[in-house]
């Protein structure tokens, strides 16, 4: 079973910067979209950034010209800067990617890394 192994949670003071990592946990065939979500305390999920292999780009616009996505080989970053106590969450990696060739391609979910801004 392939895991998502993220790092770089901590906290951080407000105006800060920071930077989450997180790659799968055994070579894979292919991935396609690599993204960051959170969830705030009493919160849904949301999506904060994405990155397709053809280096699409979304942002929430909550995060818009202050968080950065990047993918490098079978790795995405996340850089966080100017981060603002409204940013505190639980920041969870997700890949949709092909494990083995004629393996059907699925989502696959890293466990979360708190993220804490204080002010």
């Amino acid at each position: 079973q392939v895991q998502l192994v993220e790092s770089g949670g901590g906290l951080v003071q407000s105006g800060g910067s920071h930077r989450l990592s997180c790659r799968p946990s055994e070579s894979v065939f292919a991935i396609n979209i690599m993204a960051w979500y959170r969830q705030a305390p009493g919160k849904e999920r949301e999506l904060v950034a994405s990155v397709t292999g053809t280096d699409s780009i979304k942002y929430s616009e909550s995060v818009k010209g202050r968080f950065f996505i990047a993918r490098d080989k079978n790795t995405v970053n996340l850089q966080m800067n100017d981060l603002k106590p409204e940013d505190t969450a639980v920041y969870y990696c997700s890949m949709n990617l092909v494990k083995r060739p004629l393996i059907p391609r699925r989502d696959y979910w890293g466990q979360g890394t708190q993220v804490t801004v204080s002010s």
